[in-house]
């Protein structure tokens, strides 16, 4: 039995934990938030055991084998560095840290410790993500033309206007860290890296410190171009829709709804034919109150595996890194106005001693 502490009363209470108590090798056994009275009560309520007002008893419980963290990013990296020196597995949410430093902090104790790290990049767990995936690595609209991205919600914490890392872009938040860390990571899954990209960022005209909106131009190293609209402030927006051009058909992936997870329907055509529905089921989803816990769970599935019979999980703290990288490079390319090769970016990385 793994016996796992969480840190975050919120997403890490509300998603989180039921994803991990779904695999029975999992006992939850400390919960852990800002407020101790509050934090005891939530406790109480879902079960959990223990209960703290600071991560780092928790981290520091002997009880506790592995560590779950779904806190502000500007806390992340002190938290997962912490249990990793502890010889803890570590799983983080995204983005990895709310700078590049932090986040080549966390890889560097990742591969100090040698243990299982985890990024929650979720969509790539949703059952008609899978599929997509499987479809498009057997050839399905053949050789990639181009891609793009139209992601156009109105966030809840923009619709309260509240001012929080969600929000506001630094401390490695806003619509980059909250949004496009998803994009980066997601696009490089379904068709390999990029090798560019420029950026445009803005905020809302009433209060440009909310950071809610990019534009970005991305190309693949295989060749194809990227063409990616999103905003959080989008009332009424057409959701979120991913459309993969080929030589020989297109597949789209598409939620118009206000969940994040729940709702994506995937239509696929292959020439000379029009686009038809790709029935897509997902049993797991249906037991649950919130879209996120079913892909949380297959992800904490591919950690215990780790934990358990040793090797590199994917996503992990790697993959997080990639994509602090990319949000690097995409802030230098808004604010300098200009194209960043990441492909000579990695090429020197790759050479550094």
């Amino acid at each position: 039995m793994i016996r796992l502490g969480i840190v975050g009363s919120n997403y890490g209470r509300i998603v989180q934990l039921p994803a991990f108590r779904a695999d029975p090798r999992c006992q939850v056994v400390a919960l852990a938030g800002s407020d101790l009275a509050r934090t005891a009560e939530l406790a109480r309520a879902a079960g959990v055991p223990k209960a703290y007002g600071d991560w780092r008893a928790l981290v520091e419980d002997a009880e506790v084998q592995a560590v779950a963290i779904a806190t502000l990013p500007s806390l992340q990296a002190r938290i997962a560095i912490r249990a990793l020196e502890l010889g803890k597995p570590v799983f983080a949410e995204k983005p990895m840290a709310s700078d590049l430093a932090g986040a080549r902090a966390m890889l560097r104790m990742a591969k100090t410790s040698g243990r299982p790290t985890m990024i929650d990049f979720n969509f790539t767990q949703i059952m008609a993500w899978l599929r997509a995936k499987a479809m498009l690595d057997a050839g399905a609209v053949g050789k990639l033309r181009h891609v793009t991205v139209h992601w156009h919600v109105e966030s809840r914490a923009l619709q309260l206007r509240m001012r929080n890392w969600k929000t506001v872009g630094d401390d490695g938040g806003g619509v980059m860290g909250n949004f496009i860390s998803h994009c980066f990571h997601y696009l490089e899954w379904f068709c390999g890296p990029l090798a560019g990209l420029s950026a445009r960022v803005s905020g809302i005209p009433s209060d440009g410190e909310l950071e809610t909106t990019v534009a970005m131009a991305m190309q693949f190293k295989a060749g194809p171009l990227v063409s990616l609209s999103m905003s959080c402030a989008s009332y009424l927006g057409i959701g979120h829709r991913i459309e993969f051009f080929g030589e020989d058909g297109t597949l789209i992936l598409h939620n118009p709804g206000a969940d994040y997870m729940r709702g994506f329907e995937l239509s696929y055509a292959k020439r000379p034919a029009t686009l038809q529905c790709v029935a897509v089921e997902d049993p797991a989803d249906a037991q649950y109150p919130d879209g996120r816990i079913a892909p949380v769970s297959r992800l904490a599935k591919l950690w215990f595996d780790a934990i358990e019979r040793g090797g590199t999980p994917a996503p992990g703290f790697a993959e997080g890194y990639r994509v602090q990288r990319l949000i690097d490079m995409a802030r230098r390319s808004h604010s300098q106005g200009a194209w960043i090769d990441v492909a000579a970016e990695d090429a020197r990385q790759e050479s550094a001693p």
